[in-house]
């Protein structure tokens, strides 16, 4: 029900100034919603949750986007990981065999033409993790990422990239392991915890989401991320740090599928 406030004369009620705050839809379908997305390891689909709460594909795919939007920045308020961390990039775009042949024609390169980059670090003391989408792999964009979530300091664990070998100019302490010729874990010098994530990422990707577009990729690894770094607690503390994550965010269907500059052919 809403209530009438005296002193801004307008209605408000517990949606008010929240992801929720236009929706039509009841709570007890974004309760089911939430919870049946956050009890599956690698996310509920649109089509399933479509069928198990009685709302069309579109509908449900909507609220899937605003579950994911509240994962948001949810970490980034506990500051920067004072380490030990690792640092690793992945891809994602499907596989080139999946491509049309049209799309396989357009793009040069090595094996990572046509997919869009992602960067992400794990602190290995918390074991939480921070991820999110890069226009390109410089030594300015991992470099700046490196410093934004990781404390001034801290020891760098990351593979043979170039990009990353300017750390120790910024203060930190740094090792690598050398992919390129089978060396994968030297002493502590390893990125395993960040491969795991990436292993899981892309298990959603593949068997639960099966086809993500560039427009929307973000959203998709800020929830990966945020579900890693609460899925030691029980569901309810989950549920109620995701609800506390959709206050003072908006999420409108017409900006949601609004033109963004990024494709939104989804690859699979």
């Amino acid at each position: 029900m809403p209530y009438w406030c005296t002193d801004c004369r307008s209605y408000f009620s517990i949606k008010t100034g929240t992801l929720l705050e236009y929706t039509q839809l009841p709570l007890r379908k974004w309760v089911f919603a939430i919870y049946l997305h956050l009890t599956s390891l690698k996310g509920v689909s649109s089509m399933k949750l479509h069928r198990d709460i009685g709302v069309s594909q579109r509908t449900a795919w909507h609220m899937l986007q605003h579950i994911r939007k509240a994962f948001d920045d949810s970490d980034d308020d506990n500051g920067p990981f004072g380490g030990p961390v690792e640092v690793d990039e992945t891809y994602v775009g499907g596989k080139r065999r999946n491509m049309s042949n049209a799309w396989r024609k357009a793009q040069t390169g090595r094996g990572t033409a046509g997919k869009t980059a992602v960067v992400g670090l794990k602190d290995r003391d918390t074991n939480r993790v921070r991820a999110e989408v890069v226009a390109t792999t410089d030594t300015a964009t991992l470099e700046g990422f490196v410093e934004h979530h990781a404390r001034t300091g801290a020891t760098v664990y990351m593979d043979e990239a170039a990009a990353y070998r300017g750390l120790s100019d910024l203060c930190y302490r740094h090792e690598s392991v050398q992919h390129s010729t089978g060396e994968y874990v030297r002493d502590t010098a390893h990125t395993n915890g960040r491969e795991s994530f990436w292993s899981l990422l892309k298990r959603g990707y593949v068997g639960t989401c099966h086809k993500i577009s560039p427009k929307h990729l973000g959203r998709y690894v800020s929830e990966f991320s945020g579900r890693h770094n609460i899925h030691s607690s029980g569901t309810r503390v989950q549920m109620a740090r995701l609800v506390e994550g959709m206050v003072g965010k908006r999420l409108r269907y017409h900006r949601l599928v609004a033109d963004n500059s990024l494709p939104s052919g989804a690859r699979s």
